[in-house]
């Protein structure tokens, strides 16, 4: 499958959601008045796009509209122009580095965050790159075992502590380990955590304290996991995160298992920060790099 199939499919309910409403309120009404303008605001806003942006798409609109009228107008077209007008710009990926890469992947429980670990150093295996992956989620029953099986299900070295091990210790150990292996990246699975939760975000400024004491700029990258099918609730996520810890950008995943997809475009309005990689279904390859232009035509295919 190809990388616009894997959007296209991906966003599938969202666009189904978004484009079947477009086009019954537009194919119904023969005119654009007041009462069609306002269903179709309807429609982005529950796409999750956000005011912002809605307010943009039905300014372009209505402007569109008085300039030519109805015919020709489409609606849809309009939104993916200013959609993609707002990703302009925006870096996605990795920065290449010549030595050792430390992503640390941080967020509330439930979000994916060891999945993404692991779905991260498969992408680099796959380029033929060298990973390392750091269980420093020690309080969470499971989460230790679940990477441990990535990693022999990938071919990729796991660094574990045992259940309730100081995670910074665990962290520690990590770069040592991925410096002996002279490995391209590690990445740090970290316990999901509320930003509210003093504590435990005391714990996570000391884990990536310990390893930029040990690793000069590490962690050089800091990525928030959110779970698109919270919709607007991960925007909240993101803003609040983004005030306690030095975010360097999103990965967004589940958005296969939502029709609110528009979220992802919501949130970069707001916070201008960078949508890295993007969660389109469960398997291994299903972790892509975001490309806005892939993005905004799955989106709003016709």
């Amino acid at each position: 499958m190809g990388l616009f199939d894997k959007f296209k499919a991906g966003l599938q309910r969202t666009k189904e959601k978004l484009s079947h409403e477009i086009n019954r309120i537009v194919t119904r009404s023969p005119k654009l008045d007041a009462e069609a303008l306002e269903e179709i605001e309807g429609a982005l806003i529950s796409a999750d796009l956000g005011m912002a942006m809605t307010r943009r798409i039905m300014e372009a609109v209505k402007l569109e509209y008085e300039s030519q009228g109805r015919d020709g107008l489409d609606v849809s077209e309009i939104a993916r122009q200013e959609v993609a007008a707002s990703f302009d710009g925006m870096a996605c990926g990795f920065e290449e580095r010549e030595n050792l890469t430390v992503v640390s992947l941080v967020g509330v429980n439930g979000t994916g965050k060891t999945t993404t670990a692991a779905k991260l150093a498969h992408r680099v295996r796959a380029a033929d790159g060298t990973a390392v992956l750091a269980a420093c989620d020690t309080f969470r029953a499971a989460a230790v075992e679940q990477i441990k099986e990535w990693g022999e299900r990938l071919d990729v070295p796991v660094v574990a502590g045992s259940y309730g091990a100081d995670p910074a210790a665990v962290g520690h150990d990590a770069i040592t380990a991925a410096h002996a292996r002279s490995a391209d990246f590690l990445f740090i699975d970290t316990a999901g955590r509320l930003h509210t939760k003093n504590n435990l975000m005391k714990e996570l400024e000391k884990l990536h304290r310990v390893i930029g004491n040990q690793l000069n700029g590490a962690p050089h990258e800091v990525l928030l996991v959110l779970d698109a099918t919270t919709g607007m609730n991960a925007l909240n996520q993101a803003r609040e995160f983004h005030k306690a810890v030095p975010l360097t950008g999103l990965v967004i995943t589940k958005l296969d298992g939502t029709s609110k997809g528009g979220m992802v475009v919501a949130i970069h309005d707001e916070l201008k920060m960078p949508i890295k990689f993007i969660g389109l279904g469960e398997q291994a390859d299903d972790l892509q790099p975001f490309d806005a232009v892939q993005f905004t035509e799955a989106l709003f295919a016709k």
